[in-house]
């Protein structure tokens, strides 16, 4: 096992662990035991730190075995709240990377319906496999899927009318060489929502993904939410917009 595969399960173990503090926080305290739910919450806090802390200095991807995560309630990032702010409209071609299993692909692939499609790259070949199984078994026929690296988008320039990524930056281990990317393969009239949610181990502040956008060539024209759940919406140009 490589150094990257070994973080994997050690950060998806903090994580776990971490869950599993709060739960047995939430537990003992409805059982009157403050002492134990003091104790666990703590556990869990540290855990947290440590776990951020350590995903800033070695981002990578949700392991496939915790596919099951993506499908807990999204709160303020559910696909129709994502819809409401893409606006994605029949006939347009649209890149989501990091679609894991596809929560909000499927929403927004049958909303690109009859003729737009929805194209999704992920690391993760394993999570693009059971995304697919999902779109067949709901009939939808128009998502294309590709394993790669977000910093090398195998598309060509100015192919997309818009695309998104939901908590998905904070894993690229170079969130700005992403974003300009994105930006390489987004029409010049082209749109870019990102999402991000504090609750996220790899959540990136909304100061930083602004500071990242300009840098990479994009325009903040819009946002949404709060600073702990929030979609922010860009356009490209800007600084690097010329080079």
């Amino acid at each position: 096992m490589g150094a990257k595969q070994a973080w994997i399960f050690v950060r998806a173990g903090l994580f776990l662990s971490e869950l599993a503090a709060w739960i047995a926080a939430l537990a003992t305290a409805l059982l009157g035991n403050w002492r134990c739910a003091a104790a666990s919450a703590a556990f869990a806090v540290s855990a947290d730190v440590v776990g951020r802390a350590w995903s800033r200095k070695s981002p990578v991807p949700l392991p496939y075995f915790m596919w099951w995560l993506l499908l807990l309630p999204r709160g303020a990032h559910s696909p129709k709240n994502l819809r409401r702010v893409l606006e994605p409209r029949p006939g347009e071609r649209i890149l989501e990377v990091g679609p894991g299993v596809g929560v909000h692909a499927l929403v927004i692939a049958k909303a690109l319906q009859p003729d737009g499609m929805l194209d999704v790259i992920d690391v993760e070949q394993a999570m693009l496999d059971r995304l697919m199984q999902r779109a067949t078994r709901r009939g939808l026929t128009n998502i294309v899927p590709r394993q790669g690296d977000a910093r090398q988008l195998p598309y060509p320039e100015r192919m997309f009318d818009a695309a998104y990524l939901i908590g998905v930056l904070g894993e690229v281990p170079d969130g700005v060489a992403a974003l300009r990317e994105l930006r390489r393969v987004l029409k010049p009239d082209g749109r870019l929502i990102i999402g991000e949610l504090l609750i996220d181990p790899d959540f990136v502040s909304f100061a930083a993904l602004r500071e990242k956008g300009n840098e990479a060539g994009f325009t903040l024209v819009g946002q949404a939410g709060t600073s702990v759940a929030y979609w922010a919406i860009f356009r490209p140009g800007g600084a690097a917009a010329a080079t």
